[in-house]
């Protein structure tokens, strides 16, 4: 299993009301529906997501997280999820300030553009980095926006959620969960999972 979302289901309540936003084939709503009996919706962008989620029975539509979040009613869901998903969007600001009015809770798990070997391999090579959590060049690359474990923290703190958990993720190794983002967190984490919680 994923360790974002070995993490990610250590912070679900059983029987959560739960938006999955770019759920793609559905992987992390099944073990969510197996490990959590959570009542699930998923949102994904892509046809073949939403075709291999609804061949696996989950309640999946094609949506935009841009475009498509305000067709939700305020307080929809107890918790609100996007896995690797908010570096793809185009506004991550609003994108999140929906999340606030939809959802109790959100769980966000994203790349670290701070992690030392990118700064590294920006510094030595000059070019945008290709690694294992980042593998498309920068001309093919989905993730748009491209962020710091500190500078997420801001923009979650911009929208009026209240961070309750960080959990660094280092590959196959998780890191102790904190509450603050650190000089430290922001440099040794590839990942990071953020516990989100409305003001």
């Amino acid at each position: 299993m994923r360790k974002d979302y070995e993490a990610i289901l250590e912070q679900v309540a059983h029987g959560s009301r739960i938006l999955d936003i770019g759920c793609s084939d559905g992987q992390l709503m099944e073990l969510l529906e197996k490990k959590k009996g959570a009542e699930l919706r998923g949102l994904e962008i892509s046809q073949a997501g939403v075709n291999a989620c609804v061949a696996k029975g989950l309640a999946v539509i094609q949506g935009d997280a841009d475009k498509d979040l305000g067709l939700f009613p305020d307080n929809s869901f107890d918790l609100v999820i996007l896995s690797n998903t908010i570096q793809a969007t185009m506004n991550p600001h609003d994108v999140l300030s929906e999340i606030h009015r939809i959802g109790q809770r959100a769980i966000v798990s994203l790349p670290n553009f701070g992690f030392w070997k990118i700064r590294l391999l920006l510094a030595l090579k000059g070019r945008m980095p290709v690694t294992k959590d980042l593998p498309d060049t920068w001309y093919n690359t989905p993730n748009i926006h491209l962020c710091t474990i500190q500078d997420f923290a801001d923009l979650a703190r911009e929208t009026n959620f209240a961070i309750k958990a960080i959990m660094p993720i280092n590959g196959e190794v998780r890191g102790r969960s904190v509450t603050k983002t650190g000089f430290f967190t922001n440099l040794l984490a590839q990942k990071a999972v953020f516990v989100l919680e409305r003001v």
